[in-house]
């Protein structure tokens, strides 16, 4: 047999962009793509395939979701934008007192403290009963599949496996019995090419897929979550479980130079993105991209419009700030005068005045949909339920614990969240979805690659493979090694603290599919990552 090292790359890859007519599904696993792809050629439509490769990811890519995931989505159908929130609440016996006497001063990022309900499930469930067409055993055949007989783990994430285990392992030692079930699935890190199966991932799969779900919050999956928690001193209850469903919620939107960019309201952080785009409306976009002019008004706004939505974001309900005054004219105005030619450490202003996978699809009939779905941090908590292979998301490690903050610990909540799934439209008529993943990296990623494909005319891999930056507080920068030097140099300059990105895995993984005048869809997929774009 041959040896190679699939991580090695002598010569430079090139990713052409990708056409196709009928279909078209993009995700950074190559078997999830196919996986959508095969779902619209047996006749299911764009939200079908999403919903299959949305049961089948957290098998193929578990470091980055789980079926104890939070999901986002935007869907385009029927000439209209809809917003499914399906991210989950705080349990309700737990607030930021009871977690201070704990002894944190800040949320932790595992065990059961920073476990929400996860809403994920009943995401998938809700959008496949009301715009799918195929029933969910149907969609969820081939996960089941991957998962009793084996698949081959990607090379990226062997890297994020390999990562997670070492912040799980230490974790593992200090409370075995919370972390052992974890520990006894994932804790040996898949060599490259090595097949992995999860045949308890494949049970619980087929029980969702005949109860429609209901068993993960009202049945039987429900009670083994319940169970472990309750053994183990977590905090979910019955009640909390029960009582979760999605919300269908109204995107929002900004003018960019002629397109209407679209994300999802708090209490995800995508208006971050809009804040800082409609910054960038009022200055002249630049003759080229690898300018000092153009990165360093990129970094101020999204500098500016993370001052505010960190302090302001949270769950809608607890809000003091509307969503209209961030976007306000008169406030965006405001915040763009602070753009000046010097770097400047931001603070937040005053409104008032006025480890994730992104995937998207598309098929013939002009249907679309925008996903996004997250553990957060690598396997999320590190809880994984024994028997069922559910790995529980760790959302709430973004609560605060100042009782004068709107985003607040208190019990059942949502959290801020950083996934968030984008589309772009054009006159009122899709153009298509588009999304990057990772972390506080999205929204920056988002900004970037938007200015790639609008100021710059870029081609979707094109925008997606270009030298990215990210903004990692104060006046500190990290730059990817293919940003020319004497763009670092320049900014340095003009007061910014730079840094050097180590590894392009934390730079943000990204899908997009764009849709032409004559119905061609043109997707490009994540260099960054292990994807693939499926067409037909």
């Amino acid at each position: 047999m041959l040896a190679y090292n699939a991580f090695s790359h002598r010569y430079p890859s090139v990713r052409n962009v990708v056409y196709g007519k009928n279909g078209m599904a993009c995700s950074t696993q190559p078997l999830a793509s196919s996986i959508g792809i095969q779902v619209m050629k047996d006749g299911g439509n764009a939200i079908d395939a999403a919903v299959a490769m949305a049961g089948a990811m957290p098998l193929l890519e578990p470091t980055g979701n789980g079926l104890g995931s939070d999901a986002f989505f935007l869907i385009w159908t029927k000439g209209k934008l809809y917003g499914l929130n399906a991210s989950g609440f705080s349990p309700r016996s737990l607030d930021a007192e009871h977690v201070r006497k704990l002894g944190y001063d800040q949320m932790p990022d595992s065990g059961w403290i920073p476990v929400m309900v996860p809403g994920a499930v009943a995401g998938w469930c809700e959008l496949a009963g009301r715009f799918g067409s195929m029933p969910l055993a149907e969609l969820w055949q081939p996960a089941v599949c991957y998962g009793e007989e084996g698949f081959p783990v990607s090379p990226n994430v062997i890297v994020q496996w390999r990562s997670s285990k070492e912040r799980l392992r230490k974790e593992y030692e200090k409370d075995p019995e919370v972390f052992g079930p974890w520990m006894e699935l994932f804790g040996t890190v898949p060599a490259q090419g090595q097949i992995f199966r999860n045949p308890d991932y494949s049970r619980t799969l087929r029980e969702l897929a005949q109860s429609r779900g209901e068993s993960f919050y009202r049945g039987p999956i429900m009670e083994k979550i319940i169970s472990f928690s309750e053994r183990t001193g977590g905090f979910l209850s019955k009640e909390d479980m029960i009582s979760y469903h999605p919300d269908w919620v109204e995107p929002i939107c900004v003018q960019y130079r002629g397109y209407e960019v679209w994300e999802m309201p708090p209490n995800g952080h995508g208006i971050t993105a809009l804040m800082a785009l409609k910054m960038l409306q009022g200055f002249d976009p630049g003759r080229e991209k690898e300018d000092p002019e153009v990165y360093h008004r990129c970094i101020e706004a999204i500098k500016l419009a993370f001052a505010d939505t960190r302090k302001y974001v949270a769950d809608p309900a607890c809000m003091k700030t509307q969503v209209e005054d961030l976007l306000s004219d008169r406030y965006i105005n405001s915040r763009r005068a602070l753009i000046g030619t010097e770097a400047i450490t931001p603070e937040a202003g005053d409104p008032s005045c006025g480890d994730t996978v992104y995937f998207c699809t598309a098929d013939g009939q002009g249907n679309m949909v925008s996903c996004i779905q997250s553990n957060y941090r690598g396997f999320g908590s590190g809880i994984c339920i024994p028997g069922t292979g559910i790995t529980l998301q760790d959302r709430g490690a973004n609560f605060s614990l100042d009782e004068e903050s709107d985003n607040c610990l208190r019990g059942g909540k949502r959290a801020y969240h950083t996934i968030i799934p984008g589309f772009l439209t054009k006159g009122g008529e899709p153009v298509g979805p588009f999304g990057v993943m990772g972390g506080f990296m999205q929204p920056q990623g988002h900004v970037q690659i938007l200015v790639n494909s609008i100021d710059f005319a870029m081609n979707p891999q094109e925008a997606l493979d270009a030298p990215r930056f990210q903004w990692v507080g104060g006046k500190k920068v990290m730059l990817e090694k293919a940003v020319p030097e004497a763009i670092a140099r320049e900014l340095e300059k003009r007061g910014h603290e730079i840094l050097r990105a180590e590894t392009n895995l934390n730079m943000g993984r990204g899908q997009i599919i764009w849709k032409n005048a004559d119905g061609v869809l043109c997707g490009g997929t994540e260099s960054r990552a292990d994807g693939a774009v499926a067409a037909f």
